[in-house]
């Protein structure tokens, strides 16, 4: 006997994934499927006590989905995201050789890299993330189910975009899903601050998700191939084909458009000013209240990425011939220095060190002092170290499951409850000392009407108006 199937796909709209969710009734069994279109998805069974129970469960589920914009299709009419990535040919330097600590192979090319005080994050386009120590010890092992875009930071969190359309957060353990991007978005680039994601695409929009995962406003630029997008508490910057925009934070308000000579193919933001780097050999500073043009690094190929100093001093940049470049303020070049392991598609300078991430996939610490400069370009190089990861380290894949511990047993951390509002699963605090009212952004994967919580802790936002939980997860008895 086949069973009685019922196929829904979410109705596009902004801000919305593309999903299915599939239920089957064989008997007193009910099997629900669900996922994001083009994936193999999960698969929930349950048993009923009769038929008609089974039947009745199953008409409500469905009559659920419905409501929330699903509709009735037939499997395999709606194709997998699209997904680009950058193609671009990485030639040889023929600059001296920069002064390399440390170099690691993840494995593919690699675009994601961020660097605080405690360790460095690589992310490839195999979907490999791995965190390594500023000595160059391999610390841990991501596995997301697609290439990584980029990595970004937004105070405590740490979030990687993948071509799956998906925003993780790699802030505890497990990596949980935090954002889902409509599948009519061939994603660029993305960025968050305080909650609040930027997502630049191929068709030169950006778009802007709240802290809850729900669109908040989106604007066409004046070109296409948006290959940057950085946010501040103020402004959203947006790099395209065509040049740089900003729009308001809150409500998308264009505020300025400022032409430039070639393609942005990468952008780096400090507190007064954004850079971009571009297809024409340049990288520009702009002014992020009015977009005036206040300095110009010339290179001698097209620049893969930019980055800079925390205070403004230095501006690094990577060309598609393997070099890397270092300049003063005013734009005057400093020093121009060959990889040895390809270009430099993202880059981050922190305490007299460049971490680049390369076209072969190397995450490379290259020591950025003067004096190791100087000694560079007279031709005496440090032997780098070659960095692998050990074979004991484990692979640690996105998941839904949590673990579960009973209240009496729960050991520190802050109670949160899982409730019903309209059609939305919100997450409250139960904690004494917090507000009730406020929301918690929390990883809708792990969502269910009832069910509560036991998170790391908790902090407002900068924002105010709702909180934002950190670190392990577990779920309440």
């Amino acid at each position: 006997m086949a069973p009685q199937t019922t196929y829904l796909e979410l109705s596009e709209d902004a801000g919305s994934a593309h999903k299915f969710y599939e239920v089957a009734v064989l008997g007193t069994q009910v099997t629900i499927t669900y996922g994001r279109i083009g994936e193999q998805g999960q698969t929930k069974v349950s048993a009923f006590a009769s038929a008609e129970k089974a039947e009745a469960a199953a008409a409500r589920k469905v009559g659920e989905k419905i409501r929330k914009g699903y509709a009735p299709a037939v499997r395999g009419m709606r194709q997998r995201r699209a997904v680009t990535r950058r193609t671009m040919v990485s030639g040889r330097s023929t600059a001296s050789q920069a002064p390399v600590l440390w170099r690691f192979a993840s494995g593919a090319a690699a675009f994601g890299i961020f660097v605080d005080e405690d360790r460095c994050w690589v992310g490839n386009q195999s979907g490999d993330v791995y965190t390594v120590t500023h000595g160059g010890t391999v610390t841990g092992h991501f596995r997301l189910p697609d290439g990584v875009k980029c990595i970004v930071a937004d105070d405590f969190w740490i979030y990687a975009g993948a071509d799956d359309g998906k925003v993780y957060d790699l802030s505890g353990k497990v990596p949980r899903v935090a954002y889902e991007i409509a599948e009519d978005v061939d994603i660029y680039w993305l960025d968050i601050d305080d909650g609040v994601l930027g997502v630049s695409d191929r068709e030169g929009r950006i778009t802007t998700i709240d802290h809850e995962d729900e669109f908040q406003w989106a604007r066409t630029g004046e070109g296409s191939a948006a290959w940057m997008v950085r946010c501040d508490q103020e402004a959203v910057y947006h790099g395209h084909s065509r040049g740089v925009a900003r729009y308001d934070a809150a409500d998308g308000t264009p505020v300025w458009h400022t032409g430039l000579d070639g393609q942005v193919l990468f952008g780096w933001q400090d507190h007064g000013a954004v850079y971009a780097g571009t297809s024409h050999n340049k990288v520009y500073r702009l002014g992020k209240r009015d977009g005036a043009v206040e300095a110009v690094y010339t290179c001698d190929g097209a620049v893969f990425s930019c980055a800079a100093a925390p205070d403004g001093r230095f501006v690094f940049a990577g060309d598609n011939h393997s070099s890397v470049y270092c300049f003063d303020r005013s734009g005057n070049r400093l020093w121009k220095l060959a990889t040895g392991c390809g270009s430099a598609y993202s880059m981050q300078f922190l305490d007299d060190r460049l971490y680049i991430v390369t076209t072969n996939g190397t995450l490379a610490c290259v020591d950025a002092n003067e004096e190791a400069i100087r000694a560079a370009q007279g031709g005496t190089v440090p032997e780098p170290v070659d960095v692998k990861a050990a074979s004991s380290l484990a692979v640690v894949r996105p998941s839904a499951v949590l673990e579960s511990v009973s209240v009496s047993h729960a050991d520190g951390g802050i109670m949160v409850e899982c409730v019903r509002e309209g059609d939305r699963l919100r997450v409250r605090v139960l904690s004494p000392g917090y507000d009730p009212g406020w929301n918690v952004q929390f990883p809708k994967g792990v969502r269910e009407a009832g069910a509560r919580y036991l998170v790391e802790g908790v902090r407002s936002s900068e924002r105010g108006g709702y909180y934002r939980a950190y670190g392990d997860i577990r779920r309440l008895l």
